[in-house]
């Protein structure tokens, strides 16, 4: 299932769902109709239907939670170790000059220059947010620079 705001299930929400493929699993082996286990559920039939099959195919089994949904992160424990230990050094050690902030656009371009991979800002957030930051790290992100958006009150024009 897809959410607009990029989320998905928590471990508990998997292990909600899974239950309840587990619970029509036992009915699919009573051979309760369709329509029945997804009015039971309050679940779709097309849900039910797709449950039933992977049910055929491998048991109870293929009916378990495949974990979160999204690709895998591509920097494993040791690099993410040696972006952390990059990021404390401070931006000036890699050539940013005299800000000391990090942003999410050079902490990506340093990921592309030490590891020749490129990320996203979001997929850079995300991996931030996996351990390369350590938790007294600040990444500057462009909500940071609300304030800046925002119109002065004193540009506000009056209602009539």
């Amino acid at each position: 299932m897809r959410y607009p705001d990029g989320g998905g299930l928590s471990a508990r929400g998997r292990a909600k769902r899974e239950a309840v493929r587990r619970q029509a699993a036992g009915w699919f082996a009573e051979d309760v109709s369709v329509p029945e286990i997804a009015r039971r559920l309050r679940v779709s039939q097309t849900a039910v239907y797709g449950w039933r099959k992977r049910w055929r195919a491998g048991g109870e089994q293929a009916l378990a939670s495949r974990g979160p949904g999204g690709s895998r992160c591509r920097l494993d424990e040791g690099r993410l170790r040696r972006l952390a230990d990059a990021l404390e050094e401070g931006p000036a050690a890699h050539g940013f000059g005299a800000d000391q902030r990090w942003t999410l656009a050079r902490v990506s371009d340093l990921i592309a220059r030490m590891f020749r991979t490129r990320y996203t800002l979001r997929g850079t957030a995300v991996a931030a947010a996996n351990g390369a930051c350590a938790p007294s790290l600040t990444i500057q992100t462009p909500f940071d620079f609300a304030g800046a958006w925002v119109r002065p009150a004193s540009a506000r024009v009056p209602r009539r």
